[in-house]
């Protein structure tokens, strides 16, 4: 019996032992996803203009900012985590998978990393005068 079959499989292990904590992020990712996106739709429609100014103050308050940044890495995780499902399930050959992964992953951290920075640059550069 492999590590596949019998026990493995009822812990979620399986022959690559991360089942289960992949199966595990993804709903925890998912969750936050919807907490702070509600937020968000709520925040955005409490705006009392949609200006360019009005936007840049609402980001500069750290309030704000923060669920913005935490916003921004659960939304690129969750992406992440369901398209190497993706690739894992539909890309049969081994080096398709190390390419797709590896582009999967630089767009990942490269959109995480651009959006946090942008939120950061706002939030600590504050309203223009």
């Amino acid at each position: 019996m492999g590590t596949g079959t019998g026990i493995g499989r009822v812990r979620g292990l399986g022959s690559a032992k991360h089942g289960s904590q992949h199966w595990w992020r993804s709903r925890v990712t998912a969750a936050g996803n919807l907490l702070l996106v509600t937020w968000f739709v709520i925040s955005i429609f409490r705006l009392p203009h949609l200006d360019y100014e009005g936007v840049v103050k609402w980001i500069s308050s750290p309030l704000v900012a923060v669920p913005l940044v935490l916003l921004t890495a659960s939304v690129f995780t969750h992406l992440r985590l369901g398209l190497q499902v993706l690739m894992e399930d539909y890309v049969h050959e081994e080096a398709g998978k190390v390419f797709w992964t590896l582009l999967l992953n630089l767009y990942a951290i490269g959109g995480a990393a651009l959006a946090i920075f942008s939120i950061l640059k706002i939030a600590f550069a504050g309203v223009p005068a």
